[in-house]
């Protein structure tokens, strides 16, 4: 029989273990991975503002990101996708996937992505290849962390855009004949609107509008609808909108086409009878190319995808799934260069590259993407229990785009006497809109320059070189990037940024 002192000892023991069991310490020590990721999400949304500003809404928080397969285990991030609803009656709906900041999200601005194309993945290339967070691996199999993310700087929200591209659907097929700059726009705005109101903490902050390639008309365009809807906030909710920035931006078709034929002859890609045929050939002040200059710019496309990368004309070629060069470069592309033709009356650029597209990862993202169990953790809407078949671009809806605008320069004029703060930036090895375009369409503004060119630098390197004007635009070129300047110099585009966001300079010197 044991005796009272031996009784007593266990029965503290007890009250030990007990107490020591229901320790917090303890908890988490024997909690699940799955259970400590929630208890760590919690604590993030919990600490995004003391006053409560960051609280998620039941609706944002059932799009909440858990478990993406090959998510790192570290550093924590927040990340949430699903549809937002542009169009009820259509049943048309956008797929967005958005990261808070890394570090207080309650005061960082908002920023919004658009990738090009027209008709490429936002959030194939924008989110997991170039300044995302997560990007893709090599193999398509899992996520790496980009210590160069956006979301440094920002809260980053990445829309697949127009309806047809990637996740984002439709359930009226007409639509997708329809799509022109004018659609886009309007359903840009609805995003956004609608956005906002799932996630309305977020509608008090600054924010800014992103893209590059073809986005160069989609960012002002929808920076434009913005600007003239926030005058009747009695009919519109307004949005706190501060400026955009673009890279490698198609901006006025003249001027770029101009600058395709220019850049590929003075980086000796073409040779000196090519670019005098087309030169002569060529009217790009207008949108029904002559046969003779579609059969010319034809042939400067065709050396492009027969030899180099036009996306950074100095970049190794792709070589995936190849034994030979000539393999591979029949890989490179589905699409083809064909003459300008009409559809509905508007015009049609089917480029057999289109911007915003680069053949080394869209194998990679598109592997990844198209798991079952990714696409149930990003809330993907499944089609008869069957996963969606996705593409990094669309090449149909690319083909049948109107092209409607010639120039956005207007809308830039218009924005900038408006107060909103406008910056270029072009990776100046890209042939497929060069960095001499931009130059031309800024020049074609017409404004007082408020700091004259200059180099700027990072990492005690000359990064670039920057000019700005009066009335907040400003044009800066990264060395050595091509047409994907977050993926090609990550840090110089991260530094890019910081200086538009907060209006430090960029370094002057070493």
């Amino acid at each position: 029989m044991a005796s009272l002192s031996s009784i007593n000892t266990l029965f503290l023991l007890s009250i030990h273990l007990l107490v020591f069991l229901s320790s917090p310490l303890t908890t988490t020590c024997i909690k699940t991975p799955q259970e400590t990721e929630q208890q760590q999400q919690q604590q993030q949304k919990q600490a995004l503002s003391p006053e409560g500003e960051g609280v998620l809404s039941q609706d944002s928080e059932s799009d909440r990101v858990i478990n993406l397969p090959g998510q790192p285990s570290t550093p924590s991030i927040s990340h949430f996708s699903g549809y937002i609803t542009v169009n009820e009656a259509h049943g048309r709906a956008l797929f967005y996937w958005f990261f808070e900041a890394q570090s207080q999200p309650s005061e960082r601005p908002l920023l919004l992505w658009f990738n090009g194309g027209p008709g490429c993945s936002s959030v194939g290339y924008g989110a997991a290849v170039e300044l995302g967070p997560l990007r893709v691996n090599t193999n398509g199999t899992g996520l790496l962390y980009n210590k160069h993310a956006w979301n440094q700087e920002a809260n980053l929200l990445f829309v697949e855009s127009p309806v047809g591209v990637g996740f984002s659907y439709t359930d009226t097929s007409s639509d997708l004949s329809m799509l022109d700059d004018t659609f886009v726009a309007e359903d840009a705005y609805s995003f956004l609107v609608n956005w906002l109101q799932k996630f309305p903490q977020f509608k008090t902050h600054d924010c800014f509008l992103a893209g590059e390639s073809y986005a160069g008309h989609y960012v002002p365009q929808l920076a434009e609808l913005i600007y003239d809807r926030n005058k009747d906030t009695a009919k519109y909710t307004p949005i706190n909108l501060k400026g955009f920035i673009v890279g490698n931006p198609e901006t006025n078709d003249y001027y770029d086409y101009k600058a395709v034929l220019e850049y590929a002859w003075s980086h000796a890609v073409i040779s000196d009878q090519l670019y005098h045929k087309c030169k002569r050939a060529c009217n790009f002040t207008v949108s029904d190319w002559s046969d003779e200059c579609n059969e010319g710019m034809n042939t400067v496309f065709t050396t492009y995808q027969q030899e180099i990368d036009i996306y950074n004309i100095y970049a190794p070629s792709c070589l995936l799934n190849s034994s030979s060069a000539s393999s591979s470069l029949s890989h490179r592309s589905e699409s083809h260069f064909e003459p300008l033709t009409k559809v509905n009356g508007y015009s049609s650029r089917t480029m057999r590259i289109p911007g915003g597209y680069d053949p080394c990862f869209t194998q990679y993202v598109e592997m990844y993407l198209n798991r079952q169990d990714v696409q149930s953790s990003l809330h993907v809407r499944t089609v008869n229990s069957n996963t969606i078949s996705w593409k990094a671009c669309n090449q149909s809806l690319g083909n049948t785009y109107r092209y409607s605008v010639f120039s956005v320069l207007p809308i830039y004029t218009k924005l900038i006497k408006g107060g909103l703060k406008i910056w270029v930036y072009s990776g100046d090895t890209d042939g497929r809109v060069p960095v001499i375009g931009s130059r031309y369409c800024i020049e074609a503004l017409g404004l007082s320059i408020k700091s004259p060119w200059r180099s700027w630098y990072h990492d005690q390197q000359v990064a670039g070189r920057i000019v700005e004007y009066e009335g907040g635009l400003a044009l800066a070129t990264v060395r050595g990037a091509g047409h994907l300047v977050p993926l090609d110099k990550p840090s110089e585009a991260l530094a890019l940024l910081h200086s538009f966001l907060t209006g430090q300079d960029l370094r002057r010197q070493r």
